[in-house]
């Protein structure tokens, strides 16, 4: 008797749950890779839970050739089953896997580097045709790897390494949104931890069916949208990134194909379907079967749970299956979430007070007011405080702060970065000296155990003593006119005189770019009017730029840091127009080719 059948499962290692499904269910689906081809045709790529386990294993056969236990090997892959092979054949023997992506611009090359750099891994696992392209490239630049290109070997057998539940499973960088990119070191007892909270908080089985568009190299889409399902025992359907953003509608014809009951994504995802999908193409689908539609990763719109809803309802969508939650990668991934089958918890609070880092529920004095969405409570095992980033202090359920988080799923730490480490995961309360604590960045509040996340500590603009989250401005600037590009745009200060004004970058639409001064001024105002109206702020500096060159994580996070960078340099893709003096810093007035609208 097979005693696999009928214990529940209960892993030590990632690589323990890829043995224990290969033998429990060797035939069965574990991964259907979707590749959209010329005309939309779709090139299905299948695997097996055996079929990956024996690739994965043979995989690790060639890493462990060279290598010693805790060396590190860097993933450079497309999305697909190849990297998927790769990332299991790290965890058998006992490599530390560091994933990344193919770079397709100079930027981002440089970000490889300093990635390959800090993690000083001894050896590349990719495929012939980004090995021939990216090779050359990093050993111009100094670095000599060992490549093994995955689709050029012969399987041969293999004995895993000696891994338990302490040692490192793989170096997740952080998107670079906010800062340079570090290495959060995830133990195999972090993501096992973590795995079963996503279990238990999405309500997910073996019946449960997925779909999954996330980039794979990052925490979401990793663990959320393929270590989740071989964790539970369900199949997932995977697509890339660059599908799913070229064409929205494939995400959701893929759901109603497949009749998956899990997916989701960032906040952007459900506002470009609304925007992208036709009423047409919305008769063609049924959403009845998606009972989990999670939302994450960026601060959630109860505006657009609205929009989706009322978009997507007539195709079976049901707005109780929104799933707000909140997460990190610090903390391996979820941190907090809800109910599953309850309605979104959309609360409404006094605009003036939150800007004073204040909490006040609608109505107490009359003025203006914001819904937020909150993101469920505590997860099992775990805790959330609000701390006054400031005194290190409990804040009061009346004030917001920054969110500090500890339980089984806080990572180890940043690799290589003893100071970043410290000042992160080692924070202790002033008064009381409890801790540790993870520092999370993050802004919000808990009401009645319910958190509601207000923004970043590091994009939050402070204008005369009052605190403006980014998003706000943001999201007033691009309705404010029909040819501006929704999720496109980044608002960010810079000190003018020795005082904090307002920039913002928008991305223009392609039927717009070419209207001329005229159109290009009346844009301009808009969005400083819509601003000034909703918010009391006047913008300094309205920069309209080009398609698809704002600065945004491969998640697609804006780099609201990054953009501010560019904006001071001058390296700004902007709409074209006359040469005009501007001011670029302080003191500073600088000469920029393109369109703009400064206010003195």
């Amino acid at each position: 008797m097979n005693t696999l059948e009928y214990r529940d499962p209960n892993f030590s290692t990632i690589a323990e749950m890829l043995r224990y499904r290969s033998q429990e269910s060797p035939d069965k689906t574990a991964y259907l890779f979707l590749e959209f081809l010329a005309g939309d045709d779709i090139s299905e790529h299948r695997i097996s839970h055996y079929g990956l386990d024996r690739r994965a294993r043979h995989i690790a056969s060639l890493l462990r050739s060279g290598n010693a236990l805790g060396d590190r090997a860097l993933l450079l892959y497309p999305p697909g089953i190849d990297y998927i092979a790769s990332f299991f054949a790290c965890q058998y023997a006992g490599i530390i896997a560091v994933p990344s992506y193919p770079p397709f611009s100079q930027r981002h090359f440089s970000q490889l580097l300093s990635i390959v750099k800090d993690a000083s891994p001894r050896t590349v696992l990719s495929i012939k045709a980004v090995a021939d392209s990216i090779r050359p490239e990093m050993e111009k630049a100094g670095m000599e790897l060992k490549w093994i290109n995955t689709d050029e070997t012969e399987e041969t057998a293999h004995d895993e390494g000696i891994i338990t539940s302490h040692h490192i499973s793989f170096l997740q960088y952080t998107s670079g949104s906010t800062s340079k990119p570090r290495g959060v070191m995830l133990s195999h007892e972090n993501l096992l931890h973590n795995l079963s909270l996503i279990r238990d908080c999405f309500g997910h089985s073996k019946a449960s069916r997925g779909v999954i568009w996330l980039p794979p190299y990052h925490d979401m889409g990793l663990i959320g949208g393929i270590l989740q399902p071989l964790y539970v025992g369900f199949p997932v359907v995977l697509m890339s990134p660059l599908s799913f953003l070229k064409k929205p509608l494939r995400w959701l014809q893929a759901i109603s194909r497949y009749r998956a009951t899990t997916s989701g994504g960032p906040n952007f995802a459900y506002e470009l379907c609304v925007r992208k999908i036709t009423p047409e193409q919305r008769e063609r689908l049924d959403l009845s079967s998606w009972d989990l539609a999670f939302n994450g990763a960026e601060p959630v719109q109860a505006a657009t749970l609205e929009r989706f809803t009322k978009a997507f309802q007539g195709c079976g969508f049901d707005k109780r299956a929104f799933y707000p939650c909140y997460g990190l990668a610090e903390s391996t991934l979820i941190v907090s979430g809800g109910r599953k089958d309850a309605l979104p918890e959309v609360q409404a609070f006094e605009t003036a007070a939150l800007h004073g880092n204040s909490v006040k529920k609608a109505g107490e004095s009359g003025g203006r007011n914001k819904a937020c969405v909150g993101c469920g409570q505590t997860l099992a095992s775990g805790e959330i405080i609000i701390v006054d980033p400031e005194t290190g202090t409990r804040c009061g359920p009346d004030r917001i702060g920054e969110i500090w988080v500890r339980g089984p799923s806080v990572a180890l730490g940043y690799w290589n970065n003893e100071e970043g480490t410290e000042n992160t995961f080692h924070a202790y309360l002033k008064d009381t000296n409890e801790g540790p604590y993870l520092r999370t960045g993050d802004l919000g509040f808990l009401q009645e155990g319910e958190l509601f996340i207000t923004g970043r500590i590091k994009d939050t603009i402070i204008l005369r003593g009052r605190n403006v989250y980014p998003q706000d401005i943001e999201r007033s600037a691009e309705e404010s006119h029909p040819g501006l590009r929704k999720g496109c745009n980044a608002a960010f200060s810079i000190d003018v005189h020795d005082e904090n004004r307002v920039v913002l970058l928008q991305e223009l639409s392609s039927d717009y770019a070419a209207g001329g001064a005229p159109v290009l001024d009346e844009i301009c105002s808009s969005i400083k009017n819509a601003v000034a109206v909703n918010h009391g702020i006047q913008i300094y500096d309205v920069v309209l730029l080009k398609n698809n060159t704002l600065l945004k994580t491969s998640s697609g996070k804006i780099q609201r840091g990054a953009c501010r960078a560019e904006y001071l340099s001058g390296k700004l893709s902007m709409i074209s127009d006359t040469p005009t003096e501007r001011y670029a810093g302080k003191g500073k007035p600088q000469t920029r080719q393109g369109h703009h609208s400064n206010m003195v």
